[in-house]
């Protein structure tokens, strides 16, 4: 049985209907789960590649292109096998193990992409790590620590001229051969003779003997707090949550060539990784490579590729949908052919601001008629990373869903919040080389103890979702003993401060007060400002203008949630972006909340000083 994805009229039909208990158990825990039986799920990745190479040889499997100016590079599903099996030689060939795995310095691309499962085919891991760490970072400490762990067999980069800095500094660490992109580069193996490599016996004989426990990669951690963990990803957590995936989006069976997939989320994460590329090779569609990102002067390539290639489901990130809906309310072309051709919006991660949500319905309903479907997920990185699925239309931003097919949810009550915990076959056996935060990572009944929270939309209905209620470790008391929700604060605030505000870090622990750490919007400030592109962020930060605007947000805030809890009292607008180094962000944008504070101390000091002149006061 499904449900209509939008207004009765719609004749698509997308999701199934939620089937869910919630049992009640003495010690106070519930155990949520779907009562829709997982069905048997593909040995490996590998066997859907092999699967579309039969069925749809010529259909494009992935595309590129360097900018907006040029045609789309393509590889069909025939194609892209030749090269696996024929790079997969190559890989058997170095002995490549999982002891010995292949390492991807570079962003998302064909290349990558290939390379990655031709190891995967062969039961060889493959680790992709954000370049941020090798071309943000300044000390590259954290690249060195995860090339110290891994022991890396092989190192890709799509040319060795951005990463040498990164290369020079991990040499020492590692034996590995390095493999470019670019087959002008001397000083690296290219990779186009390594997928010229012939063909060997040995690669269907590997390739035959990949389990579901084999380990398919290793995903990183954001290492916020110390030295990133690697993730076991096992080809039965993969393909395990995108059967379970199947049974909820209940159109992927029969989308095939109609599944068009434009996506910039970095491969190097779970979702971007686990979630949107692997739904596309599962279920035989085309992923668009987007070479844009919503960051300043980055964001026009991806409006170019997404007027090029209409997806079928739009997922992004908040600040990716906060962009977006700018451009399409000044673009009525591109605002009509994406809610034309777009099924449903997917937002990934971080709660999407309501404002933000109600901004598409409102353009989606100008546009065509009806509401565009915004639906969502839930999980980590160690989840693979479906664990809760919003297959269904929710009132309003925030409903992370229900359990999926398979996934066990136990909600154990910590303070006055339900702490969140996981158990399936999507679940992650542990961390690499790393027993002890194996160990520390489970329960005694094996649940994965993810540290969020969460809360039912409605107790008595489990059906209707559930809603993120913030990191159990991000929550604090003030002295009035009154507990502070950061997760939902600090949503709450954004809104409020729209469009001044990019990201909001909530302080006041042990303090009488809320007060808000704002990492502007420098494009929006300097736009209310009158200040042009080149400003420096120090000059507006400053202006009477922005300064007034994050008054007038906070006491908006205020005035919708009055008590001390809900509401800031005081804001402080940081010049000095989010540091990579640090931990403060990773390259999807999102803030990691307790790393800021501890690297901004003196930040914090000057905010909870009631005699700085820095600090902005609520108005009014």
């Amino acid at each position: 049985m499904t449900i209509a994805a939008a207004s009765g009229d719609d004749p698509h039909r997308l999701f199934a209907t939620p089937a869910i208990v919630a049992d009640r158990r003495g010690d106070g825990s519930i155990l949520v789960r779907s009562t829709t039986p997982l069905k048997e799920s593909a040995r490996c990745v590998g066997d859907w590649l092999e699967h579309w190479a039969r069925q749809a040889p010529d259909r494009i499997f992935l595309g590129e292109r360097a900018n907006a100016e040029l045609p789309w590079s393509t590889v069909s599903y025939r194609d892209a096998l030749g090269i696996v099996r024929r790079a997969a030689s190559w890989v058997l060939a170095q002995g490549l193990s999982t002891a010995r795995p292949l390492v991807i310095l570079s962003d998302n691309g064909i290349d990558h992409a290939l390379f990655a499962l031709a190891a995967q085919h062969v039961g060889v891991a493959s680790a992709a790590i954000s370049p941020a760490y090798s071309l943000m970072s300044k000390d590259f400490d954290k690249l060195k620590s995860m090339i110290g762990l891994l022991d890396p067999g092989a190192i890709y980069v799509a040319g060795t001229k951005p990463f040498a800095a990164a290369l020079a500094a991990i040499r020492p660490l590692h034996r590995a051969v390095i493999i470019s992109g670019n087959p002008e580069d001397a000083d690296a193996l290219a990779f186009p003779a390594i997928a010229a490599t012939l063909e060997k016996p040995d690669v269907a004989k590997a390739f035959a003997a990949v389990t579901p426990d084999t380990i398919a990669k290793f995903l990183f951690t954001s290492g916020s707090t110390g030295t990133p963990k690697a993730v076991i990803n096992t080809q039965r957590m993969l393909t395990s949550s995108q059967q379970a995936k199947a049974q909820t989006w209940t159109f992927l069976e029969q989308a095939g060539e109609e599944l068009i997939i434009l996506d910039w989320l970095p491969w190097s994460h779970t979702f971007g990784a686990n979630h949107n590329f692997n739904l596309v090779l599962r279920n035989g569609g085309t992923l668009y490579v987007d070479g844009g990102k919503p960051a300043p002067g980055l964001f026009a390539t991806s409006l170019a590729n997404l007027r090029s290639a209409v997806p079928t489901v739009y997922f992004n990130v908040p600040r990716g949908f906060d962009m977006l809906i700018a451009a399409l309310r000044t673009d009525e072309e591109l605002r009509r052919k994406f809610f034309e051709g777009t099924k449903f919006a997917f937002y990934a991660g971080a709660a999407l601001p309501q404002n933000l949500w109600d901004a598409l319905e409102e353009l989606s309903l100008q546009t065509v008629g009806r509401r565009l479907p915004m639906v969502s997920a839930w999980g980590s990185t160690e989840t693979s990373p479906l664990a809760t699925d919003c297959h269904f239309l929710a009132k309003r931003s925030g409903n992370i869903g229900v359990p999926i097919p398979g996934t066990e949810l136990k909600l154990v009550p910590s303070g006055d919040k339900l702490e969140v915990r996981v158990r399936g076959p999507n679940v992650t056996p542990g961390y690499w080389k790393a027993p002890e935060l194996t160990a520390e990572a489970f329960d005694d009944e094996g649940f994965y103890q993810i540290g969020d929270a969460v809360t039912f939309a409605d107790p008595d209905r489990p059906d209707l979702g559930l809603f993120f209620d913030g990191r159990v470790a991000e929550d604090f008391k003030l002295n009035s003993g009154t507990w502070v929700s950061v997760g939902t604060l600090r949503v709450a605030g954004i809104a409020a401060l729209a469009p001044l505000a990019q990201d909001i870090v909530v302080t006041g622990h042990g303090r009488d007060e809320v007060r808000f750490l704002v990492f502007p919007n420098l494009a929006a400030c300097r736009s209310l400002a009158g200040l042009p592109e080149t400003a420096d962020p120090r000059e507006v930060i400053r202006h009477p203008a922005v300064r007034s605007g994050i008054g007038q947000g906070l006491a908006r805030l205020k005035a919708q949630g009055g008590h001390s809890s809900g509401h800031a009292t005081r804001a402080l607008l940081l010049a000095e972006p989010a540091s990579v180094d640090g931990g403060e962000i990773t390259d999807k944008g999102y803030i990691n909340q307790r790393a800021v504070l501890t690297r901004r101390a003196a930040a914090v000091a000057v905010l909870e000083d009631d005699g700085a002149p820095e600090p902005i006061g609520c108005a009014g």
